[in-house]
């Protein structure tokens, strides 16, 4: 009977914990841009004009500018020479880097960034993420080995993982998206592939 109630009680957590984080996170980000953008509102409009839900409304409105902007070259080199100024201060250009590289690798835009594929070591298959295919962004002793490419295997139930160079044909690519193949990895396959 014990067994039971803490069985129901188990599958009731792993249930709405997820589902109770996720609300949390969107509650959080949507509050945290109401706050930000709402306070700045707040100088230019009357508060006539002001209404609970515009902040968020107005930073969804210029991140949606900003991303309209960036197809044009004119604003793209305009920030790469601020991105130039950023990698050139001390402390912030470690921070900043370490954000823009997470998010260049997330990004759909990058070719070859993030793509998922299965990397034989020794006869047993990993899955891992190509994070690097130019040979010039990586450091002079990788310069020599012909056609190999950089990358990154996570661990299980960890946010860590081994960052391995590898030849091209050891590596194939896997018909899996990255999310797919990232929450596959992180739950060590309890997951299954989703069959949508």
């Amino acid at each position: 009977m014990l067994k039971t109630i803490s069985r129901i009680l188990l599958t009731g957590f792993i249930t709405l914990v997820p589902v109770m984080l996720t609300a949390y996170l969107m509650y959080w980000l949507a509050v945290s841009s109401e706050q930000l953008m709402g306070k700045m509102l707040h100088w230019v409009l009357p508060e006539t004009y002001y209404f609970p839900g515009l902040g968020m409304i107005v930073g969804l409105l210029v991140m949606f500018i900003v991303g309209l902007l960036m197809k044009a070259y004119l604003i793209r080199r305009i920030f790469s020479l601020g991105e130039t100024l950023l990698y050139r201060l001390p402390l912030i250009k470690s921070i900043y880097r370490a954000f823009r590289d997470l998010f260049d690798f997330m990004s759909p835009h990058k070719e070859g960034m993030g793509q998922v594929v299965a990397v034989n070591l020794n006869g047993i298959q990993a899955i891992g993420f190509i994070t690097q295919e130019d040979k010039t962004r990586l450091p002079e002793c990788f310069h020599q080995d012909n056609d190999c490419v950089l990358v990154y295997l996570p661990m299980s139930y960890m946010m860590g993982g081994h960052t391995i160079f590898v030849p091209r044909e050891q590596v194939k690519p896997i018909d899996m998206s990255m999310d797919e193949a990232m929450r596959f990895v992180l739950t060590a396959g309890i997951t299954g592939k989703s069959s949508r």
